[in-house]
């Protein structure tokens, strides 16, 4: 195989590959202290730990003569290229992040990021929603993106406004039951409340 043809299909392989950004172009990545630590660490984690790995097995791979059916080589090689990719990607994350503390927020009846907030549905059954950045959001642990259709819907709301939302199953009408700003450590459980 030609080796332009390779790089070339590689190149577009990684481009192709590029995370793509689920922010609005020119806002800031808002996030908790909690997520902008473990984003940081994952980075930190990649450059000092996996990265070098990596490269050390390609390197001895390369040293054993040739390429083109060298596992070892064609596979690090691979790997290399996510994982640089991935430390573009958090690198740019971290960059554009504005970190929010909602513990600043204490005593506020008004959900704006950071809140964990309690609402009723239509049947009664009370949820709970913790307000985050778009790389924190964990839908099982009841974090949602404050880009997020309901979060949207939920932000600068206070305890007993009723919001209206759009959702996969229609337009939806949710009250607000409580309103915190809790420290990451005790933030409760998805669905209690």
């Amino acid at each position: 195989m030609n080796k332009a043809f390779t790089r070339e299909s590689e190149a577009e392989e990684e481009d192709s590959a590029e995370p793509a950004s689920s922010l609005p172009k020119g806002t800031p990545n808002y996030m908790t202290p909690a997520g902008h630590a473990r984003l940081f660490a994952e980075l930190d984690q990649l450059l000092r730990t996996e990265r070098p790995k990596v490269v050390e097995t390609v390197a001895w791979a390369a040293s054993n003569g040739d390429r083109s059916e060298n596992g070892d080589y064609i596979y690090g090689k691979r790997r290399l290229r996510e994982i640089d990719r991935r430390i573009r990607f958090l690198t740019k994350r971290l960059e554009i992040a504005k970190v929010v503390d909602p513990a600043l927020q204490a005593g506020n009846d008004q959900v704006f990021f950071g809140a964990t907030v309690t609402v009723g549905d239509e049947t009664g059954q009370l949820h709970t929603y913790r307000i985050v950045g778009v790389d924190e959001t964990d839908p099982s642990q009841g974090h949602i993106s404050w880009i997020s259709p309901l979060a949207r819907a939920l932000l600068k709301s206070r305890e007993g406004d009723t919001v209206r939302f759009h959702s996969p199953a229609g337009i939806r009408q949710i009250t607000v039951e409580t309103v915190q700003y809790l420290p990451d450590a005790a933030q409760p459980l998805a669905g209690s409340g």
